[in-house]
């Protein structure tokens, strides 16, 4: 191993206030989901008072519609994300003890449960309002990578979602008995940091691509593109990642060491790839139905 890089100390909770008997802790995760939200809404919001920059010169809702949406997106991401972690990843644990999917402060989500959450609070509240779906669905996702940039970084902070072990100069030493059982007797055990890599594909780039397609070549003038880029991009960021990323404990055993949930012939995906594959179709053919419509 040419060289590791030992993990920084950074206490996942930026800070804690203690009045009496009673104790908060602000950890970056939440701070991440914070800024998330609200980075996300300044793009949408900025996007919104540009009529110029949407079909027919007339943005897709008012400010009060986007402040209401906001808060339906939340609540869709919350739900949508636990429940998605209990049936995608662990329906029996939860099985067995159906009250631990209440406690949310334990940890536990997963990306594709919060989306499906989500399109369903997004397809409510276009329902209640009569807006346009797919308009309003280009506006959810516009500034959505902003959440996947920092909630990545925080994952990394958190030293959760690791990669798999690799003797590359960049592997990071991960503190924890989970992170180092290699299953080797060595001294320290390098991963990956799958974290970093998401942040980089899910968050940095996809975010230029929608910022440049949205802003710079009038991509909301076709209603559901913007929308098919995002899956597209975010299905296939996190599916190449998978290939680095560790899976979860439960996929892994003596006879499939690699944690593949979907095997034939000695080749096979993980859960997180057979999540990814219907986003990148679906995507595509969003992009493909967009582009025929007329601005």
């Amino acid at each position: 191993m040419l060289a590791m890089i030992p993990f920084p100390d950074i206490s996942p909770e930026l800070f804690t206030l203690s009045l009496g008997g009673f104790e908060f802790s602000l950890r970056w995760y939440a701070l991440a989901y914070i800024l998330g939200c609200l980075l996300a809404f300044r793009i949408s919001l900025t996007a919104l008072n540009r009529p110029s920059l949407w079909a027919g010169d007339t943005a897709p809702m008012s400010k009060d519609h986007l402040e209401d949406l906001l808060f339906n997106c939340v609540l869709g991401i919350i739900l949508g994300g636990r429940l998605g972690y209990v049936i995608f990843y662990q329906p029996g644990s939860y099985l067995n003890d159906p009250l631990a999917i209440l406690r949310v402060w334990e940890g536990g989500m997963a990306f594709h449960g919060g989306l499906l959450g989500v399109i369903f609070a997004g397809w409510l509240f276009c329902r209640r309002y009569g807006l346009s779906k797919l308009s309003t669905a280009d506006v959810v996702v516009l500034g959505a990578p902003f959440g996947f940039l920092l909630g990545r970084i925080a994952n990394f902070i958190n030293a959760e979602l690791w990669g798999r072990q690799t003797d590359l100069p960049w592997g990071v030493i991960f503190p924890g008995d989970l992170a180092q059982d290699c299953g080797q007797l060595t001294l320290y055990c390098a991963r990956h940091p799958s974290q970093l890599y998401e942040a980089f594909l899910e968050g940095a780039v996809l975010l230029a691509v929608l910022l440049w397609l949205a802003f710079r070549r009038s991509a909301l003038r076709k209603p559901g593109l913007i929308t098919g880029v995002f899956f597209a991009g975010y299905g296939l960021g996190r599916f190449v990642v998978e290939f680095v990323r560790q899976p979860d404990a439960q996929f892994i055993s003596p006879g499939n060491p690699l944690g593949l949930a979907l095997q034939v012939n000695g080749y096979g995906l993980t859960m997180g790839q057979l999540l990814s594959l219907p986003m990148i179709l679906f995507g595509v053919w969003l992009i493909q139905r967009s582009r025929k419509a007329i601005a």
